[in-house]
């Protein structure tokens, strides 16, 4: 497509996410900025049109198809550019339906909120080699999303005369795969207002500034500049202590001006977001942890983004395996999927603002209804717990419909510590750590015991032999597990009385068993390979090799070749010790064989 006015080029993509081979490359333009975002959006309100894309940056990133979207391009295209269709269609559109709010939201003034979009279902390009390694190191809740887009919305809706509808309207959208949702709160906050004073110059400025940043690397503190202003931020880093923030200066002295420091890329303010709900907070709990179907209705998007981002968030440090929107409209091409009822509720939890919801969703097991935020001073009313009978369409009080009952009994003692420091205005942060431990052990002591019994599966060190196929992970058995509640269970490190045996039973037919159990054979699984590649570097391989056949030496070069190929892709985790002898091995090995074989095993 052309590029609209004020986008500049970079280098080459195949679509939205997907970068071209060598793209990545450091010579590449935009090589740096693609490792935070995939593109930046401006998104207008067209009189005739309605939603229409204004401006992309970089303007070769091909917002591509089939996610969203029963509106053609051609709708809501601006005038300025050709009428798109095919591929480039539908991610177009979804930008430009979840960038503004429900017209029943009514958001005067500037509003942030963030939405979750499913990348097209075509074929994928392999991922590069920077996003391998950042996942290798990164926490399994902050790593970089393979199937989805998220979107971190600035909207300004302000009274304006000269505009034929009476009202400026005006979103910028970063679309990333990071769940840095602080960072990109801020990022905005800085640059969206210097965008509408000063329109495509700022942007193109900041987008250059941020294509100077370093990569994020898990565990390192970066001073990124945009705007005038220096972000401070700490990537986190699977070793990082839970609730832990070590930001520390990196290197960088006499930083003018003095940098903004944030205290996380990714946690909200919890006790904030949770307010109308903490007296059902481990209900919720239990209702995320089984990835039960939720619907949350909020009077905005503001509102609807953050509640979903602070429930998906109270399980870390376990990943929250389910699908989740934000912020979600009628418009979404999965609107059909979702509100069938042919079928049960999906695995989902759908934060919506038009009450429209409340009919079509009806049949759904769990909904949420949050009313107005309160002003600043008053006490939360909390909302109460009802039966999904009392649910009347278009005119729901504020409540959770449900007819389920948690297992565990509610932490009461907790509870009136937070309403109290609610009540008596304690900092935020001090309210927001104590749920937010509260929480996090509460997640410990149920993975705890499931972490104990998968150890168990692993076979021991002596029974991996450096000439013989490494022994596999053992099966998990659930009944077994149960059966090792009764002196291992959750009662050791949580106060927290009830019917844990029923949670776990139900948690095995959740997706979040699923998630867990697969990450963790995986990594035993590769645990194993490392174990069996130390064990071949500490035997004595010319011992070996003698009365050995070429084609028994041969298999061991190849098995060699692949182990080094995976430990130098961050795949295995192996000490650099241990793959310098692996490489002598390896010469060796080779050194053994007939020169032709050598050449066709080392080839030039």
């Amino acid at each position: 497509m052309d590029a609209p006015p004020g986008a500049w080029p970079r280098g080459p993509r195949d679509r939205l996410g997907a970068p071209s081979s060598g793209s990545r490359a450091p010579a590449t333009p935009w090589a740096r900025f693609s490792a935070w975002l995939e593109c930046v959006c401006v998104v207008t309100f067209d009189l005739e049109l309605g939603q229409a894309l204004e401006l992309v940056y970089p303007s070769d990133s091909r917002l591509t198809d089939k996610e969203v979207g029963p509106a053609r391009w051609e709708q809501t295209a601006p005038r300025s550019e050709p009428a798109l269709t095919g591929s480039h269609v539908f991610q177009k559109s979804s930008i430009c339906y979840l960038s503004f709010p429900d017209s029943h939201s009514g958001c005067l003034g500037d509003t942030q909120f963030s939405f979750r979009i499913r990348q097209c279902g075509g074929r994928r390009s392999p991922r590069p080699t920077d996003d391998r390694h950042y996942d290798s190191e990164a926490p399994v809740s902050l790593q970089r999303e393979s199937a989805h887009y998220f979107g971190y919305v600035y909207f300004r809706q302000v009274k304006d005369s000269s505009v034929k509808r009476g009202y400026f309207q005006k979103s910028l959208v970063l679309v990333s795969r990071l769940p840095f949702i602080r960072l990109f709160q801020a990022l905005l906050s800085l640059i969206a207002p210097e965008y509408f004073d000063k329109l495509a110059p700022c942007l193109e400025a900041a987008c250059s500034e941020i294509d100077q940043w370093p990569a994020p690397v898990p565990g390192q503190t970066l001073n990124l500049p945009v705007v005038g202003v220096v972000l401070q931020v700490h990537i986190p880093s699977r070793v990082d202590k839970p609730e832990s923030s070590p930001l520390q200066q990196c290197g960088q002295e006499n930083l003018l001006p003095a940098p903004l420091v944030l205290t996380s890329v990714h946690e909200l303010d919890l006790c904030r977001c949770l307010q109308p709900v903490l007296s059902h907070v481990q209900t919720l709990w239990e209702l995320m942890l089984l990835g039960e179907p939720l619907v949350v209705l909020a009077p905005s998007p503001a509102v609807s983004s953050e509640m979903v981002l602070a429930l998906t968030s109270c399980l870390q440090p376990l990943k929250f395996c389910c699908d989740y929107r934000p912020y979600f409209t009628i418009h979404d091409s999965e609107f059909k999927e979702f509100t069938t009822r042919t079928q049960a509720p999906p695995n989902v939890v759908l934060g919506v603002t038009n009450p429209f919801f409340i009919k079509t969703l009806q049949h759904w097991p769990h909904i949420l209804r949050v009313g107005e935020p309160r002003m600043s001073g008053g006490l939360p009313k909390q909302v109460k717990l009802k039966k999904p009978s009392r649910l009347k369409t278009l005119d729901t009080k504020p409540g959770l419909y449900t007819t389920y009952t948690a297992h565990l009994r509610r932490d009461k003692a907790l509870l009136r510590r937070l309403l109290r420091g609610l009540q008596k205005k304690r900092p935020a942060g001090v309210l927001t750590a104590l749920l937010r431990r509260h929480l996090l052990e509460l997640t410990q002591s149920f993975i705890i015991p499931l972490e104990h019994y998968m150890a168990s599966l692993m076979p021991l060190r002596k029974s991996i032999t450096p000439w013989k196929t490494p022994p596999q992970v053992r099966p998990f058995h659930q009944e077994d597990f149960l059966c090792s509640l009764e002196r291992a269970g959750p009662q050791l490190t949580c106060i927290l009385k009830g019917d844990w045996l029923g949670l776990y039973r139900r948690f095995f037919k959740s997706p979040h068993f699923d998630g867990w159990y697969r990450q963790r054979r995986k990594e035993m699984a590769r645990q194993l390979e490392a174990l069996h590649l130390e064990a071949i570097c500490e035997a004595n391989i010319e011992t070996w090799m003698k009365g050995k056949s070429e084609v028994e030496v041969v298999d061991l070069v190849l098995k060699l070749q692949e182990k080094l190929v995976r430990a130098q892709g961050h795949r295995l985790p192996v000490t650099e010790e241990t793959l310098q002898q692996a490489r002598l091995y390896l010469e060796t090995a080779i050194g053994s064989l007939p020169q032709s074989l050598q050449a066709a095993l080392c080839p030039p």
